[in-house]
Parts: structure tokens; C-alpha cells; sequence
């Protein structure tokens, strides 16, 4: 069905080994773009997640991204303090918004305590309703460029939300591994673009940008199939006047299965 067709997604080399490894066993060609890059908030995230802790006193801990995961692990190892933040972590008791992040915690000593069916906000959120969590308090260490749904949604709930910034993100600097896809592009050879957060969106069209009008782009993109992993992506590509549709499963191999029903019509 999908064979000989190009298609990218909106991740790095290093993140996209399931994508890559889909696209490849249905006879596609994957194209990976990194867009954007963590700046870390630096060594201080790990005391101040701590401290947090301490102060807080959270019933429940939420991670939302591996890369959360892995910034705070990584940089607690670093410093020294890696069997700290295991416990401090394991005296709460942990959400994961899905398996990725799952396994990233377990990698790192810690037991995942729940996961929502739905890998989302959303889901989280239907997770603690089924809790019956009223009233608990929660610890979510994530990006600085999150969205503030998840706190108003947990807020309306009757959870108590401190969330803990550990990094913002950038448009990816280092362009040069986008020459293949630019040239794709150009000759209109690229025949769809997995999306895979708000970030990414906006990093992807800040680098294209540099090369197309906004004309341009948008006549391009609108020739060929574009997925978003989920309704935050898809509201973010809509802000750009992108059509799109959204992965029913939020998760590579769900926005895999939306771009192959996408291509097939």
C-alpha cells in the first residue's frame, strides 16, 4: 500500500527508531526532521524538584514525556543525588501518560503505579476521576512549553496541581539534516508528515519558513497527507491553516495507522 511513498515525521534520527522501522516494513521510505531541542533549566531542576517534594508533599507524581523522565533522572545521576530522587519519586505514587514514558521510568529504578488507556491529557485526566483522587496533590515535572490543560483539568477535577518546569524548548538549529527533505519537498516527492506535539509544529514551520513563502509551504503541505499524534498537534497545525487528521491512538504507531488510512483514500 505504502510502498515507494516518502514520508517524514517531525522527530530525531534517535527517536524515531519505531517510526523508521514501520515505514520500512510497509516498503516506505522515512524521512526523520528533527525540529525542536530541549534547553535544559539546568542543574537547579533537580533540587528544586526535591524541595518540591519535601514542601509539597505530593500524593501522586505525573510524568508526561520521556524526555522529562530522562532530563531529571540524568541530571540527578550527575550530580550525584540519582538514589534521592528514586525515593523521593517512589514515595509518591506514579503516572505515566504511556508506555514510552513507562519503560523510561522503570529504566530508571521506578515503578510506573498507573497508565491511562488514552496517552494523553485527557487521558490523565480520566485516570484520576477513576481514582476518585479529589482533593490529593499532584507533582508534574515537564517542559515549559506545555499547554496549561492539564492543570486547569485537573484543577476542575479537585486535584491540587504544582507543576515543575524542567525545560523549554527551541526550533532545532542544526538544519543541515533537512537538505534530503527540502529537496523532496521542492519537487513535491514527499507524500506525508507525521506531527508529534504543538513544538514540534511550530519548530518545523520556523525552519521552512527560512526557505518558502507562506504561500508556498501551504500549497505544498496542502498536496500531500498530514497526521498529528494528537488533538493538541492537530490544534497547533490548525493555527497554520494546516489540514490534517488525528492519530486515534496517540502514539507513533497510531499516527502510522492514520497516515497509512490517510494515503489510501
Amino acid at each position: 500500500m505504502l510502498s515507494g511513498k516518502t514520508i517524514a515525521i517531525t522527530r530525531s534520527e534517535d527517536d524515531a527508531s519505531e517510526f523508521i522501522s514501520l515505514v520500512q516494513n510497509d516498503g516506505a521510505i522515512p524521512i526523520t526532521l528533527p525540529t525542536i531541542e530541549l534547553v535544559s533549566k539546568g542543574e537547579k531542576i533537580v533540587d528544586e524538584f526535591l524541595e518540591s517534594i519535601t514542601k509539597y508533599n505530593p500524593d501522586y507524581s505525573v510524568f508526561m514525556s520521556s524526555k522529562a523522565v530522562k532530563l531529571l533522572f540524568d541530571t540527578a545521576k550527575k550530580l550525584g543525588k540519582l538514589e534521592k530522587l528514586q525515593l523521593a519519586v517512589a514515595n509518591t505514587i506514579v503516572m505515566s501518560v504511556g508506555p514510552k514514558t513507562s519503560l523510561t521510568l522503570e529504566a530508571q529504578g521506578i515503578k510506573v503505579n498507573c497508565q491511562p488507556t488514552t496517552y494523553s491529557s485527557v487521558g490523565v485526566g480520566e485516570e484520576f476521576t477513576k481514582l476518585n483522587a479529589v482533593g490529593k496533590k499532584v507533582i508534574v515535572p515537564r517542559s515549559g512549553a506545555s499547554t496549561p490543560f492539564l492543570k486547569q483539568l485537573l484543577s476542575k477535577i479537585g486535584i491540587d496541581v504544582l507543576e515543575i518546569h524542567l525545560y523549554d524548548v527551541c526550533a532545532f538549529r542544526d538544519t543541515t539534516q533537512w537538505n534530503i527533505f527540502r529537496e523532496l519537498f521542492s519537487q513535491n516527492k514527499v507524500n506525508g508528515v507525521v506531527f508529534t506535539s504543538a513544538s514540534s509544529v511550530r519548530g518545523f514551520f520556523e525552519i521552512m519558513s527560512k526557505d518558502y513563502s507562506e504561500d508556498v509551504l501551504l500549497n505544498s503541505l496542502a498536496k500531500l497527507s498530514v497526521v498529528s499524534i494528537g488533538p493538541f498537534t492537530s490544534d497547533e497545525l490548525k493555527k497554520f491553516k494546516i489540514k490534517n487528521s488525528v492519530a486515534e491512538v496517540h502514539t507513533v504507531a497510531g499516527a502510522f495507522n492514520e497516515m497509512k488510512i490517510s494515503l489510501s483514500t
